[in-house]
């Protein structure tokens, strides 16, 4: 019996058509991004067609909270950098006794909720902590004040710089610190004339990843530091407190288009280092 008899006839030599990778994954594609956009689009609205998004963002709520989030994310960065640059450099181009443990402390607090992290500061720094009932009988309160905020966001956010940063520094041809060496230069000359200036990009993106991080940082700050307006109540902890106190959803709604904004913002500065990296590299 052939395949005439049922009426099918069959073109042996023909290929089956062809679907592109592009035209497969397209709609996947468009899905996702529509399913980012959309959110997104309906913030901005509301908040343009409310009309209030002017007086929403210089009411006194949102001014210390502004206020307190750049102070506090701006110190969390400077102590980042002043701590973790070492630590990133030693992960990077040393080895040393429990240097596994090291990098696995670093890379922990990015996989705990935030909750946890901000647990474990009260557990350790608060007024009955491990280390916090020491610290009480000297005058030092750490829990709940503007310091913790400090501390939480430094927990959270210092990882991101000292992983960007390492990351940085293992890219480093080792032969440049050979040459630099033995042309009579110090480790700390090295470090400061051929490590510098070649991973300038890796720590211009830690700081941006850090500064963000600690900007938008929540669970481990409301845990460890309290939602108290005009001293531990940062930008994303105004948001909680304007549906926790009933107050209008504009206001959240002001907060959130600004920490939209400056998010965008920074993202598009890592890109332009990104591919002024990239060109230099060229």
């Amino acid at each position: 019996m052939t395949e005439a008899t049922f009426g099918v006839s069959r073109d042996r030599g023909a290929t089956p058509p062809r679907v592109s990778v592009t035209a497969a994954f397209a709609p996947l594609a468009l899905v996702f991004v529509a399913f980012v956009v959309m959110p997104l689009t309906a913030l901005l609205w509301r908040a343009s067609d409310s009309g209030e998004l002017t007086n929403n963002l210089t009411s006194d709520v949102v001014v210390k909270a502004m206020k307190l989030s750049a102070i506090s994310s701006t110190i969390c960065l400077v102590l980042t950098v002043a701590f973790g640059t070492p630590v990133a450099y030693l992960l990077a181009r040393r080895n040393f006794p429990g240097k596994i443990v090291v990098d696995l402390l670093v890379d922990l607090p990015i996989v705990l909720p935030p909750t946890v992290a901000g647990v474990a500061l009260l557990v350790a720094f608060g007024r009955r902590g491990t280390f916090g009932q020491h610290l009480e009988p000297l005058g030092i309160e750490l829990a709940f004040t503007g310091t913790a905020v400090v501390m939480a966001q430094l927990f959270v956010s210092a990882p991101y710089y000292i992983r960007t940063v390492k990351a940085g520094f293992e890219s480093v041809d080792p032969q440049f610190e050979g040459v630099a060496a033995t042309l009579g230069a110090s480790p700390l000359r090295v470090f400061r004339t051929v490590f510098l200036p070649l991973s300038w990009p890796s720590l211009v993106a830690g700081a941006i990843l850090c500064w963000a991080r600690a900007l938008s940082e929540l669970g481990a700050t409301l845990v460890f530091a309290g939602n108290f307006s005009g001293r531990t109540q940062t930008m994303p902890l105004a948001i909680i407190g304007v549906f926790d106190s009933g107050k209008s959803i504009d206001v959240a709604i002001a907060l959130s288009v600004m920490l939209v904004l400056v998010a965008a913002g920074l993202l598009l500065l890592l890109r332009l280092v990104a591919a002024s990296a990239a060109r230099t590299n060229i």
